[in-house]
């Protein structure tokens, strides 16, 4: 409730103190002739557009705003080539212009700004010089092309990273001269660049880091010492550093001048994160009931931004399908091992499960270097060992104890504009793994493939489809692992489907089969800013054999709901059978990211 605000000097400050000021009461915004995306432009970039839109009511602070629109909408009008507008912002029927700041008006009631754009002007004379070999300049930059500030912006940048791509990392303008004729309605446009000495890189100076090793740093970064500075090196220096996840923030920042030897010095300012992370997830389906997961990791274990990271997981809490799973994981990786895109990791993996047709235990071990051959392509490669004990068959009657050396290689293509929710561009993993049993089986190989590929249908629809893949050669089927087999039916592969309702049985023993087929595909549309829907049919293919033996597939079909958060979106699908023997009915998932 407002003060009842009565006669006094004090009980008068205090009034106008507690009473907010109140909003404009007339705001015009009108701009001749008609040209109504100009016009939008404008309004976004309007000062007093938004404050009007903010309720804004202070005199004061509107008449600043008002002095500082001249600016920001002549800004506008020179981006869309018009080099001679009139513009008028009136308070109250007075120009702001006009209005002393030594006396801004007590009140304020309306404003009104109106434009007149002038006439549209084309480059005359469109010349940057000097430009390095090669150099391409935009094609909207040259005469007769409207002439539009932005235009001039982006081909002078196009000219210094041409420089700076061949080593002359301090070029830059020196001289310009820009001419409007206004009796032509032409720009004449002459900008002259110095492009200063080729240099090479010097020494790459850590800063800020309290934590990490100076020394790390400078592998990790990888910057080429003594070779001529190119700016892709700078940038994937500074790539190598985030992708530790050790550091919040690094800045690569050139040393004002060049050393006398013609080498160039790079400070790289990190800012390290909190060095301990804890995490959680929950996922829920009907048939596999909830799945717990959680993780704790170390960001520096070592000094040297090593990452430690130990997550557990217990699956089939409530499950209509098997027992409950556990699962224990300890990760340690190490950047910067041998090169500075390779990465040494340490893997051990302790896990029972609990199906319908086996139960197993297992200690999994991996030795790997992971190296980043490009943006988008990885590959990997290491040792391995794999204990197994698997009970199964009939009354779980057959026990096998399998121990086998591993050799794992793995190849990922990341083409995704997006890797928690895609809306284009492609992915590709693959992986081969001879192995070599010395206890319980001989020698085979397992290979695996996942294709997906997301392509955008306009503004609001993205198509998404999946391809997967996977074999078992050599050993017989009681002689592989059970780890190694293929089963189909659940989020992961074909939804609606009951989770691993499909495998094969062979000589009265049901198990998971050596090869392995299925495809899914997904439309998903935007509805609301946060909220989308997505359709989708998935079908999956399991057989005896690697490429032979008994066989069968089923699929499913369904509709879901997403909800974007900052950590991807959150997932709800239903899903019903629709191919297959399985009449289980509906299926629900629930989870975060999308299905694929």
């Amino acid at each position: 409730m407002r003060p009842a605000c009565g006669a006094g000097t004090v009980l008068a400050v205090i009034c106008a103190l507690a009473s907010p000021a109140a909003a404009l009461e007339t705001f015009q915004f009108r701009l001749v002739g008609d040209n109504p995306a100009l016009e939008q432009s404008l309004r976004r970039a309007s000062l007093i557009a938004q404050a009007d839109s903010q309720g804004v009511g202070d005199p004061l602070e509107l008449f600043a705003t008002a002095r500082a629109e001249y600016g920001r909408l002549i800004g506008v009008f020179y981006e869309a080539g018009y080099y001679a507008p009139q513009i008028s912002v009136q308070i109250d029927g007075r120009e702001a212009a006009d209005i002393s700041p030594l006396a801004p008006p007590d009140q304020i009631g309306e404003i009104a700004i109106t434009m007149v754009p002038g006439p549209a002007f084309a480059f005359g004379r469109a010349q940057i010089a000097p430009l390095a070999d090669g150099t391409e300049l935009p094609g909207d930059f040259a005469a007769g092309e409207p002439a539009r500030s932005t235009v001039i912006r982006a081909a002078t940048a196009t000219a210094l990273d041409q420089w700076r791509a061949q080593g002359h990392a301090k070029a830059a303008p020196t001289g310009q001269t820009i001419t409007a004729n206004h009796g032509a309605q032409a720009l004449d446009v002459a900008i002259t660049l110095t492009p200063g000495p080729r240099l090479r890189f010097g020494a790459l100076r850590p800063e800020g880091q309290k934590a990490v090793r100076a020394d790390r740093i400078v592998e990790i970064a990888g910057l080429p010492t003594g070779e001529v500075f190119s700016p892709d090196d700078v940038d994937r220096a500074t790539e190598r550093l985030r992708a530790t996840g050790t550091f919040s923030s690094v800045a690569m920042r050139q040393a004002e001048t060049a050393n006398p030897d013609g080498t160039l010095d790079i400070s790289a300012a990190v800012v390290e994160a909190p060095p301990r992370r804890i995490g959680a997830g929950l996922e829920y389906d009907t048939e596999r009931g909830v799945k717990l997961s959680g993780f704790w990791l170390h960001r520096n274990l070592l000094g040297g931004a090593e990452r430690f990271r130990i997550e557990g997981m217990i699956d089939g809490i409530g499950a209509n399908v098997g027992g409950l799973d556990y699962a224990l994981e300890l990760d340690f990786t190490r950047p910067a091992t041998l090169t500075p895109d390779t990465t040494f990791t340490i893997g051990l993996d302790l896990e029972t499960e609990s199906e319908d047709d086996f139960d197993a235990s297992r200690i999994r071990a991996d030795a790997l270097l992971v190296h980043r051959y490009s943006d988008r392509l990885t590959f990997s490669g290491g040792l391995g060992l794999l204990a197994e004990r698997a009970d199964f068959g009939p009354g779980r009657t057959i026990r096998r104890d399998y121990q086998l050396l591993l050799l794992p290689l793995a190849a990922t293509w990341d083409q995704r504009d997006d890797q928690t929710n895609p809306k284009r561009g492609l992915y590709a993993n693959g992986t081969v793994t001879p192995f070599f049993g010395t206890s319980g089986t001989g020698a085979g190989v397992q290979a695996t493939a996942d294709l997906r590929g997301y392509y955008p249908m306009g503004d609001r629809l993205v198509l998404a489809g999946r391809a997967q893949f996977g074999i078992v050669q050599g050993p017989g089927l009681a002689d592989t692992p059970r780890d190694f087999l293929f089963y189909s039916g659940g989020g992961g592969s074909v939804r609606g489907q009951p989770y691993r309702s499909l495998g094969v049985t062979s000589g009265g023993v049901d198990s998971g089969g050596q090869g392995f087929a299925a495809t899914s595909l997904e439309l998903r549309m935007r509805a609301t800013e946060e909220l989308g829907i997505a359709a989708f049919l998935d079908a999956g293919y399991v057989s005896e054999g690697a490429f032979s033996g008994a066989s069968d597939w089923h699929a499913g079909a369904g509709v879901g709901l997403r909800y974007d958060t900052v950590i991807g979106p959150l997932r709800l699908d239903v899903g019903l059978p629709v191919g297959g023997s399985t009449s289980n009915g509906a299926q629900l998932y629930l989870g975060i990211g999308q299905a694929f």
